[in-house]
């Protein structure tokens, strides 16, 4: 059986990575000789789309399941439609993550489990720090309609209160939120995402018709 890891290297002692749109390779395993070819991921630079992009390469490989730290929504309905399963791996190299694939030991996804663009600039979790609330914003001091006024003062807005000051969102500690990304990258990602399942749709017919010719002449 061919399977497929997102990994970080292209060795199979290379971790596997917690990404699968945008890690730096596949690695394409025979579960049974565990002979492998690593590729380096053609999507991982990508704008937007990168989810859909490399589950279509996969697919186009011949991987028969995806064993894959996350897998966004995107990606997921791509690998769905075309008949591949995505399996959780937590942690661990490639070599140990087919192990437990052929011992049955990874959870199967029954759906995506982060959102889409989650690999984008390598979000995390805000670190707690002396940022939100502790600053000399939001109602407190000088914030918030109160000492010099809500706007250009020292209130919420440009001065020190929520905002650019000292206040929630900027204070020392915590982590700048990445910027939301614009809704024309999610309507041409659906766009993508459609035309993918048209395509693998029309493959699978076509794969069909086939199999019932060769059936029909035996």
């Amino acid at each position: 059986m061919k399977i497929v890891v997102s990994a970080q290297g292209e060795t199979l002692d290379a971790p596997a990575s917690p990404v699968f749109g945008r890690c730096p390779a596949y690695l394409f395993v025979d579960t049974e000789s565990m002979q492998y070819e690593a590729v380096a991921n053609p999507a991982m630079d990508l704008g937007g789309g990168a989810g859909i992009q490399a589950a279509q390469f996969v697919v186009e490989r011949g991987a028969q399941a995806v064993l894959s730290g996350n897998l966004g929504p995107n990606a997921f309905g791509v690998l769905q439609a075309a008949g591949v399963p995505g399996y959780l791996v937590s942690e661990g190299t490639v070599r140990q993550a087919v192990e437990a694939f052929k011992a049955g030991r990874l959870q199967p996804m029954g759906g995506a489990n982060v959102d889409a663009h989650a690999g984008i600039g390598g979000a995390t979790v805000p670190a707690p720090g002396t940022g939100a609330g502790m600053g000399m914003g939001r109602g407190q001091g000088m914030g918030r309609g109160r000492g010099m006024g809500r706007g250009m003062g020292m209130g919420r807005g440009q001065g020190m209160g929520q905002g650019t000051g000292m206040g929630r969102g900027m204070g020392t500690g915590g982590q700048v939120q990445p910027a939301p990304v614009p809704p024309s990258e999610d309507q041409e990602e659906l766009a993508q995402l459609r035309e993918s399942v048209q395509r693998l749709q029309e493959q699978l017919a076509e794969t069909l018709n086939r199999l019932n010719r060769l059936e029909g002449e035996q």
